[in-house]
């Protein structure tokens, strides 16, 4: 069974910083892409950023130059390091990857982790 574990939300003043983890756990062969998204209640969910297994990382156009996503792949482990946040940046942080579970052929699965909540005061 996979599993994907956030921690590292929390309250933070407008300014501040906060850095993010998602570890990856399970019967896995490989994992592709890995990613954050965000979720304001009664909002669908949307990207923040992602990051490939070689190291490309893609960012929405809200977060560019203030967030910093990276992963250690010995660790399974991907991070997002939130920095210069606002107010409109309170929302639940979910993590996802995109991987191959072990047994599985070469099916690429996508898996979400429970969510970890930031919120930024202004």
């Amino acid at each position: 069974q996979v599993q994907l574990v956030e921690s590292g939300g929390g309250l933070v003043q407008a300014g501040g910083s906060l850095r993010l983890s998602c570890v990856t756990s399970g019967s896995i062969f490989r994992i592709n892409a890995m990613g954050w998204y965000r979720q304001i209640p009664g909002k669908q969910r949307e990207l923040v950023a992602t990051v490939t297994s070689d190291g490309t990382t893609n960012y929405a156009d809200a977060v560019k130059d203030r967030f910093t996503i990276s992963r250690d792949n010995a660790k399974n482990t991907v991070y997002l390091e939130m920095n210069s946040l606002k107010s409109e940046d309170t929302a639940d942080y979910y993590c996802n990857a995109a991987l191959i579970p072990k047994g599985w052929g070469w099916q690429v699965m996508e898996y979400w982790g429970e969510g970890t909540r930031v919120t930024v005061s202004s």
